[in-house]
């Protein structure tokens, strides 16, 4: 015989022993309480496991986990607490910049407008010799070119009277009349 035939009629004679229970054993009143008693067991073992080992693991791990969380929040505040500050200093820092810039631009302007006048001081006064030279040598044209009408008038009229009269007169004759038209 083979190994499943035997196995066939083994559980044949399981069911007709237990043939007059057609339906699941744990819905029998017969078995009920050995299963009560293996579910105290069950339950009693699992909840030792459970109180004594898994649940202070799981609550350590919560715990920490709670921890790391606070530490890590802890951590944040403090690196915006040190961002805030630093962006304080460099706020600061740029005011102070602009500040010293403003400085330096106002010490440069008062040297540049102290150079300006200075110079422009030079400029004038060099201007003003110039302009003293050349109303100098203004006058000295003003007096020369007098002296040259003068003296063309002078020429003039001792011409004109020459050729008038044919006699040529005197410088002090000339003289006199040119100074007398001049007056008048």
């Amino acid at each position: 015989m083979s190994f499943t035939s035997i196995m066939v009629a083994a559980a044949a004679g399981a069911v007709e022993s237990h043939g007059e229970s057609a339906g699941l054993p744990q819905l029998d009143p017969t078995w009920w309480p050995s299963q009560l008693v293996w579910l105290a067991i069950t339950f009693g073992i699992l909840f030792a496991l459970m109180s004594s080992r898994f649940l202070p693991a799981l609550g350590g791990a919560i715990e920490e986990r709670r921890d790391r969380i606070a530490d890590d929040l802890d951590q944040a505040a403090e690196f915006k607490r040190q961002a805030e500050d630093a962006e304080d200093a460099y706020n600061q820092s740029l005011a102070d910049a602009r500040a010293k810039a403003q400085g330096i631009a106002g010490d440069t302007r008062a040297e540049v407008d102290t150079e300006i006048a200075k110079e422009q001081a030079e400029t004038d006064a060099a201007l003003e010799k110039q302009l003293e030279a050349a109303e100098a040598r203004i006058t000295e044209m003003k007096v020369n070119a007098a002296a040259k009408v003068r003296e063309a008038a002078a020429e003039t009229t001792r011409a004109v009277v020459e050729t008038l009269i044919d006699e040529a007169p005197t410088d002090e004759a000339v003289s006199k009349a040119i100074d007398g038209l001049s007056r008048a």
